[in-house]
């Protein structure tokens, strides 16, 4: 029998957390105790917030249900390593989708990883490859969670930075947001040497160190976080114009392209359309975005793009050969 009541509590909720519902038999008899204790223990799991309905006949039993608030969960082993690894994987590659949510969720659950764990998740992501995005940058999953624990806790941060022309310095920094564009993850923060604004590329960041010092967030000179990232990537960004041609309809087109692109100019017949567009992306980003639409096009220029298309599918080509002899 299980006489320790906050283990016997946590291990119910475990128990309740699969999507099933359990007979007060069953749940009995896995815990060790009689079903008034269990019944006792469903209604503390309801005073701390959990959800937990009842029904009742020779079929019921008990089941926890969406509530109106999300309560704590409790993962075993092996969940908690595939929740990590699946964060770590979105996180080591910005994938579209994957904002600063998941990357302080992700944060929060290595903090409290025993250490086995870790190593089981480590173990797996080293050997795991990706298909790399654009340029193929990667980031070290713990070095996106101390920026995101550091901008959580309002801590200022010193890390080694790499700038686009190969040059190294060293930055003290109050943190302000992370900014996910897609392929990418920026810092946006206020150099302190500088004593002003700063991107930072989070792919150029290394051994950033959190100082202990908690500062009180200034005032951003823009709208929002992803705005001063938008305007700073163009400041250095060379942009030009692509030309397109898609065999499918403008409107099709335009619902995928999304974010920024203009509408497409549909064909007389409506069956393709032609993209002019001024784009910031570097050429390889670009092309790799065109290639995700899921139909056939055409690029007509600016001749780098035109060369990353050739590239693109080179190396898709390779990738799709002929399969090894043993298999």
């Amino acid at each position: 029998m299980t006489t320790d009541a906050p283990a016997r509590l946590l291990a119910l909720l475990s128990l309740l957390q699969t999507p099933r519902e359990w007979p007060g038999g069953e749940l009995s008899e896995r815990l060790g105790v009689s079903r008034r204790t269990v019944r006792r223990d469903v209604d503390r799991l309801r005073e701390l917030g959990y959800p937990v309905r009842a029904t009742y006949g020779a079929l019921g039993g008990y089941r926890l249900v969406a509530g109106k608030a999300l309560p704590p969960l409790v993962l075993d082993d092996e969940e908690a390593v595939a929740i990590a690894v699946g964060l770590r994987v979105g996180a080591g590659h910005a994938v579209r989708g994957v904002d600063e949510a998941s990357v302080r969720a992700l944060a929060k659950l290595e903090q409290v990883l025993p250490s086995r764990l870790r190593h089981r998740v480590a173990t797996l992501q080293a050997a795991t490859t990706r298909l790399a995005y654009g340029d193929g940058a990667a980031i070290a999953p713990a070095t996106l969670t101390a920026l995101a624990s550091a901008v959580a806790g309002r801590e200022r941060l010193r890390f080694e930075y790499r700038a686009g022309d190969g040059g190294e310095s060293r930055r003290l920094t109050e943190p302000y947001r992370l900014v996910s564009t897609g392929w990418r993850w920026y810092l946006v923060a206020y150099d302190m040497d500088r004593a002003d604004w700063r991107t930072f590329r989070v792919d150029r960041v290394d051994a950033p160190v959190p100082t202990g010092v908690r500062f009180t967030p200034r005032r951003l000179p823009a709208g929002s976080a992803a705005e001063f990232v938008r305007r700073s990537v163009r400041r250095h960004t060379e942009s030009y114009e692509a030309v397109v041609t898609f065999a499918a309809p403008a409107r099709a087109v335009a619902e995928s392209l999304r974010c920024g692109m203009p509408e497409p100019e549909p064909s007389e017949d409506g069956a393709s359309c032609l993209l002019r567009a001024t784009v910031s992306d570097p050429a390889d980003w670009f092309a790799l975005r065109l290639a995700s639409l899921g139909v056939e096009f055409a690029v007509h220029r600016p001749a780098a793009l035109v060369k990353a298309v050739g590239a693109l599918a080179a190396r898709l080509d390779r990738a799709a050969g002929a399969p090894d002899e043993g298999g």
